[in-house]
């Protein structure tokens, strides 16, 4: 016979099985929410995705992201080859160079309008003190909605991503032009 206070301290099946559930589909959304949803497949709008497709839909963006990768890596090593001649110590050098280069133009803004989505990257430098809220504020006040954003640290440079929705047609980036 158990004791009764083994079974109040420790927490019954239910409970630890209705906690796995809840955040299994905390972390589905999560997954599902990375992918744009143009990705997504459905014939209403008013229509839900399930959660197995949200997954197989989520796996098959993550690999067109990484074949993206690949082919832009293949891309970029081409015309590094094509521009010096081939020589693989001669890539290293203008690599190296460019992180030089672009060590000392921080901050970079880069924008992206597809229609009705705007995408914003930023990269800073570490020691710099940049208010990231800043361009969220900036976006929401011309009439997008963020969708999401978010950052990474990767040595000394921070990287931003920011990805908008236009609900006001008001919005209109010139994306074209660079400073």
């Amino acid at each position: 016979m158990k004791c009764s206070s083994e079974s109040s301290s420790k927490p019954d099946r239910k409970t630890v099985e209705r906690n796995r559930r809840i955040q299994m589909k905390s972390l589905c959304f999560k997954l599902a929410s990375l992918v744009p949803p143009q990705h997504f497949k459905t014939t209403n709008s008013k229509d839900t995705v399930s959660k197995q497709n949200q997954l197989d839909t989520a796996v098959s963006y993550i690999k067109q992201l990484r074949e993206r990768i690949e082919n832009l890596k293949e891309r970029k090593e081409k015309a590094m080859r094509s521009q010096l001649g081939s020589s693989n110590s001669d890539i290293s050098a203008i690599a190296a160079e460019n992180a030089v280069m672009t060590g000392s133009r921080l901050p970079v803004l880069e924008l992206r309008d597809s229609g009705s989505c705007i995408e914003v990257m930023l990269i800073s430098g570490l020691n710099k003190n940049f208010m990231f809220y800043e361009v969220i504020r900036v976006l929401e006040e011309q009439g997008a909605e963020v969708v999401s954003a978010s950052f990474s640290t990767v040595g000394d440079k921070v990287f931003h991503s920011v990805h908008a929705q236009v609900k006001i047609s008001r919005v209109g980036v010139e994306t074209s032009t660079r400073k």
